[in-house]
């Protein structure tokens, strides 16, 4: 059974669950989950009930996704993949329901990687469209070519920024007010490399081409503007190396954002 296969049995007992808790909810509950035929489904009714604010209707819109989702299966896996990511390492989270009805953060992720598979279709007007319309829904603005691997946490998200030559790897947590961007008007590849592993805290701004090494920690406000070495954490604008990542140190997983941990540099170094 797939991921999101076993994903889906879990969501329809918590909605259960739920909807005997909370009767109020079961309206809710019942078209987001209960009513609904599979994890492609209720993804499609979810997302697009939240983006039909525009001239475009809801039910245009949910067979947009319906049919992009059956297209390409290997969509849902990565959205399964962010739906665990976020139930693993969000100490706000307890299950599957929450994210998958309430956050932000992860149903920005399920509309982008819509529009990149329409981006990567060809169909760019319909990508950068409903790209619009997460910008002003959710808060987050992401370029529907930038390139974005499986397991992303956007925890809070509101803020998030990232541009269209931006690649993120697998098992990434990034936090919200982060922008990866370009410097200026400078066109082709402009945009920053998060490779897998790293942790990047709320408001850093990592910009231009520059590539964040596996495993490595971005303290909270810090400005990125040069390559940062894998397993090192780096703070301050300009950022700075101020610490290791020890061994056997997982950043994206552990959530821990202290910047002087075991074996931290002294004085800090250059990056």
């Amino acid at each position: 059974m797939s991921s999101y296969e076993s994903i889906w049995g879990s969501l329809q007992l918590e909605a259960k669950r739920v909807s005997t808790e909370e009767p109020i909810l079961s309206n809710v509950l019942g078209e987001f989950v209960l009513d609904r035929d599979s994890f492609l489904d209720a993804l499609s009714w979810r997302v697009a009930s939240r983006l039909a604010k525009g001239t475009i209707s809801e039910s245009d819109l949910r067979s947009l996704f319906q049919k992009c989702f059956a297209r390409h299966p290997e969509t849902l896996t990565s959205i399964a993949r962010d739906l665990e990511a976020v139930k693993e390492r969000d100490p706000a989270c307890e299950d599957f329901l929450s994210p998958f009805l309430y956050f932000k953060g992860f149903q920005a992720l399920c509309a982008y990687r819509v529009c990149h598979q329409l981006w990567q279709d060809n169909r760019r007007q319909m990508a950068l469209y409903l790209q619009s319309l997460v910008a002003v829904i959710y808060s987050v603005d992401i370029h529907p070519a930038a390139q974005i691997g499986k397991g992303i946490l956007l925890d809070h998200a509101t803020g998030f920024v990232a541009g269209e030559t931006c690649v993120i790897e697998n098992d990434v947590s990034i936090l919200h007010e982060v922008t990866l961007g370009g410097t200026g008007k400078e066109r082709g590849d402009r945009h920053p490399k998060i490779r897998s592993g790293v942790l990047i805290g709320a408001g850093a701004k990592i910009l231009g081409n520059v590539e964040v090494g596996e495993g490595a920690r971005v303290g909270a406000s810090s400005v990125v503007l040069s390559d940062v070495p894998p397993r090192v954490s780096v703070a301050g604008v300009p950022a700075k190396i101020v610490g290791q990542v020890q061994q056997g140190d997982l950043p994206y997983l552990e959530m821990d954002h202290s910047m002087n941990p075991r074996g931290s540099y002294e004085h800090g170094g250059g990056i």
